[in-house]
């Protein structure tokens, strides 16, 4: 065993990344650094296959790639599995860029031959200098801790070996081991940003500091350690799984030792950093403290309330939205959506009767309701007479005096009668038209049961 085979299989043993009678795959392009892989992965015991894409994006050269893994798999007495790509067709289909369509096609073909083989797991060779060239683009983009962790060792069952070494390790040692391989043109153009910074940025940094590469993937390492630190500590972060929103309460975040960093944690995870994250923050220190200002990316979107930041997929949140009213024609349980239940039942009145202080069960006079009933969503303009008041009263004057925050507002049910009045702000109020009186005779009972795992976030379920 050379000096790289062992510099490689102590740091796979340092991160546990084998286990050495499971079967592996290999990523095997032809370039020099999965030949390498391949070789190094070989020659130190491991039990490995091989697989190769050929995406049909270069013509001639494509084919000859896919010829030369055929030839070095033979020679070596390794099993090759390869496949056939249209990528400008998915890229078309999909509406992605070439490069997004490649990786698409190549990790999902992965994974689907992981389960074929059942093997641990697909080996790829991105070595430390791609470490380094991705730090430094995450940190042009203005990226957060994640950002500047650069690449892991293991990401589920994709495993990168020989992030320990460098391209002149992988060169070298494929000179001394005499193994030619193949060479992608488009790595030598400078279309790229990562091949600009790889051809022009690292060299600079390099004739300033020889051993800048090796200190930059060096503090990549503390960062990631660094970042599972952060990772373990508990999130400031709840989720109402009913109404599909996230609560982060606004002074948590305002006083904490680092708030601009707090949001890059938290709000990391659903895509929003840099200037997004700077300007939320800006916003939670103003004057008005940014009540009521949204961002929105492609899947989230952030809304400052009173207390709290509120993060809701802006799908789910759609979804609910548009939610077809829900008919209740006659005495009966229903089942709504996501396990909601509604249970409407008719007794008579007596006299030792008392009513549920629970939100989320009613009891109204049954003559002063007609049928069918009708669960719906809160519409604009809807107004009720709440019990207690001698008026009608707007919804959202309502509920805006009752603090309700954005989501709320948006996903906030309302049960009406036949004629269309609404006798149930549902979880809140009951219309003062259809209270119990004296000479009430029968009684209306209706309940609504969420979920287990929302009655488990309410007090008053």
């Amino acid at each position: 065993m050379n000096k790289i085979e062992n510099i490689v299989k102590k740091y796979i043993i340092h991160h546990g990344m084998f286990k050495w009678q499971t079967p592996y795959i290999v990523a095997l392009s032809g370039g020099a650094d999965s030949v390498a892989l391949l070789l190094i992965l070989k020659n130190i015991g491991l039990n490995i296959s091989a697989a190769h894409c050929n995406f049909h994006l270069r013509g001639e050269e494509s084919d000859r790639d896919e010829q030369f893994c055929v030839n070095l798999c033979q020679q070596q007495g390794i099993s090759l599995s390869r496949i056939h790509f249209d990528t400008y067709a998915y890229a078309h289909l999909h509406k992605v860029s070439i490069e997004m369509a490649a990786r698409n096609l190549r990790y999902s073909y992965f994974a689907q031959l992981v389960k074929d083989l059942h093997a641990g797991g697909i080996c790829v060779a991105h070595h430390r200098d791609d470490n380094v060239e991705t730090l430094l683009l995450n940190l042009l983009r203005g990226s957060g801790v994640d950002g500047l962790a650069g690449i892991a060792p293991k990401n589920g069952n994709i495993l990168r070996p020989l992030l320990c070494i460098s391209r002149q390790d992988i060169l070298q040692y494929l000179k001394e081991k005499k193994q030619d391989f193949v060479t992608d043109s488009t790595n030598l153009e400078d279309d790229a940003l990562r091949n600009k910074i790889r051809h022009h940025v690292v060299p600079l940094l390099e004739s300033i500091n020889p051993a800048a590469s090796e200190n930059i993937a060096l503090s990549a390492k503390y960062i990631r350690q660094a970042k599972s630190i952060l990772e373990s500590m508990d999130s400031i972060s709840t989720t109402d799984s009913y109404r599909k929103v996230i609560y982060i309460p606004k002074v948590s975040v305002m006083n904490a030792p680092s708030p601009e960093f707090i949001l890059h944690k938290e709000l990391g995870r659903y895509g929003f950093h840099g200037n997004v994250i700077d300007d939320i923050c800006e916003s939670l220190f103003s004057q008005d403290r940014g009540v009521g200002k949204i961002w929105k990316n492609e899947d989230y979107m952030i809304v400052i309330d009173r207390e709290q930041l509120l993060i809701s997929n802006i799908k789910d949140l759609n979804n609910i939205q548009e939610r077809r009213a829900f008919r209740l024609p006659e005495e009966g349980i229903y089942n709504m959506d996501e396990g909601t239940q509604i249970k409407i039942r008719i007794f008579s009145h007596m006299g030792d009767f008392m009513p549920s202080k629970e939100s989320q069960c009613i009891t109204l006079d049954a003559e002063k309701v007609s049928f069918p009933l009708t669960y719906r969503l809160v519409k604009e303009g809807d107004r009720f007479q709440p019990f207690g008041m001698k008026g009608s009263k707007l919804l959202s004057d309502y509920m805006t005096d009752r603090k309700f925050d954005y989501i709320q507002k948006k996903t906030q049910h309302v049960l009406t009668d036949s004629k269309g009045e609404i006798i149930w702000l549902i979880g809140e109020r009951t219309s003062e038209k259809t209270k119990i009186t004296e000479t009430t005779k029968k009684i209306l009972e209706q309940s609504r049961s969420l979920p287990i795992s929302v009655r488990s976030l309410r007090k008053d379920c």
